[in-house]
Formats: C-alpha cells, structure tokens, sequence
C-alpha cells in the first residue's frame, strides 16, 4: 500500500498551536502516515518582511514536533535556499517519495489567493489538496477562485465532497477546530516582554525566550 503523507509549509516564525492542531487534525482525519513540516527560506508572499534565521525557525518546528511520532520535519526550502515555491517542493517529494500519496495542506485564506501562485495548474498535478478553515466559518467548497486553466481540470465528486482531478489528485476542504493564534501575535508579545506561554509549546517559548529572538523586533510584520 502506497504511504500517504501530508505536507505542511509556512514560514513558523515562530511555529504555534494553532499548526500544531491543524496538522494533527488533518492527519487523524486522512489516516495519514505523517505529517511533514516544511519551513520556508523565503515565501513569496511576503517580501517585504525579514524573518528569523532558518537555523532558528527550524530549531524550533524540530523542538515542536518532536513528542509526535506522526510528525516530521524538512529542511527541503531552507537548503534549497532562494525563495520557495510549492511547486518545487511538491515536485521534489514526488522524486524523494515516489508512489506515495502526498496531500498538500492549506489554509482557506492562502487558497483564495492560489491564482497568484507559481505554476497553479501543475500543483494539482503533484498532490492532492486539503483545504482548512476554522467554524464558524463557512468554507466556500467552490473552486471559483482557481484560474480557468486549473479549475477546468476537476469534476466534482459527490461521494466524497470533493473534487477530483483530471490527474486522480484531490481537492478537498476540512473545517477543524478554531484555535485564533497568529505568529504575527506571539512576535509582538515577545517583542514586548510579554508571556506567550499557552500560544507556543514551552519548548519553543523556552528557545525564544532564551535567544531574545523577536526581541528587536526585526521579524515583526
């Protein structure tokens, strides 16, 4: 039987219980094997804003997961280096992993925004998607918001709730559970000295309590 894993990407500066909860829920829910987190050297979608070193950023992911044996990290982008694109992630999991079924997991927001991603049409191709928001919510189960090009590839499945591709990949939607934590928060509350305990795990408060990460500031945005 092919392995079935997931792969979770941000930039997790810091990473929180909010991707915490959500990897775990997507796992539980899709009877996945693990669940790989995938740190970002340089997203695209925000280039104005410095982040934390990479040595760091995975320091922590690595300290976050480490109770979790359905939990992995990869260092893929960081030592890629250059700004990360999904694409050549997924294709690059495709060659390392071959024959597994590889489920691609992002939020509702960042989907909506998907038209402006790298080579839309070829994700699909490499991996299913699994599509997150929190209730009360409601998630928009259309694919409206793909290009043309991209959403002409799928035909709706109802037997599962999803669509499928034209490739044999998925893209299904998963509401779970409403944890209202932003990286942007826990930056700013450590910039000013302020407990972010029970927003991070206390591994990664300890790391950044004691490497002063955010202190300056510099990663906030």
């Amino acid at each position: 039987m092919a392995a079935r894993v997931g792969i979770l990407g941000g930039s997790f500066d810091p990473i929180h219980f909010g991707h915490l909860r959500s990897a775990e829920e997507v796992r539980e829910a899709l009877a996945l094997e693990h669940v790989y987190f995938v740190p970002a050297n340089r997203p695209p979608h925000k280039p104005g804003r410095t982040l934390a070193p990479a040595v760091d950023r995975l320091a922590m992911v690595e300290r976050a997961i480490a109770g979790n044996p359905g939990f992995r990290v990869s260092a893929i982008e960081l030592e890629r280096g250059e700004t990360s694109y999904s694409v050549d992630t997924l294709e690059a999991f495709a060659a390392a992993l071959p024959g597994a079924e590889v489920h691609f997991i992002v939020g509702i927001d960042a989907f909506r925004e998907i038209d402006t991603w790298k080579d839309v049409a070829r994700l699909f191709e490499l991996a299913s998607f699994v599509v997150t928001d929190r209730p009360p919510n409601v998630i928009d189960r259309s694919i409206e918001q793909l290009p043309v090009a991209a959403r002409e590839a799928f035909c709706y499945d109802p037997a599962t709730l999803s669509y499928r591709h034209r490739s044999g990949t998925l893209l299904q939607f998963l509401p779970i559970t409403r944890i209202d934590i932003s990286a942007t928060a826990v930056r700013e509350r450590a910039r000013l000295g302020e407990s972010i305990r029970y927003l991070v795990p206390p591994e990664v408060e300890r790391y950044i309590r004691d490497r002063q990460l955010y202190a300056s500031g510099e990663s906030i945005g």
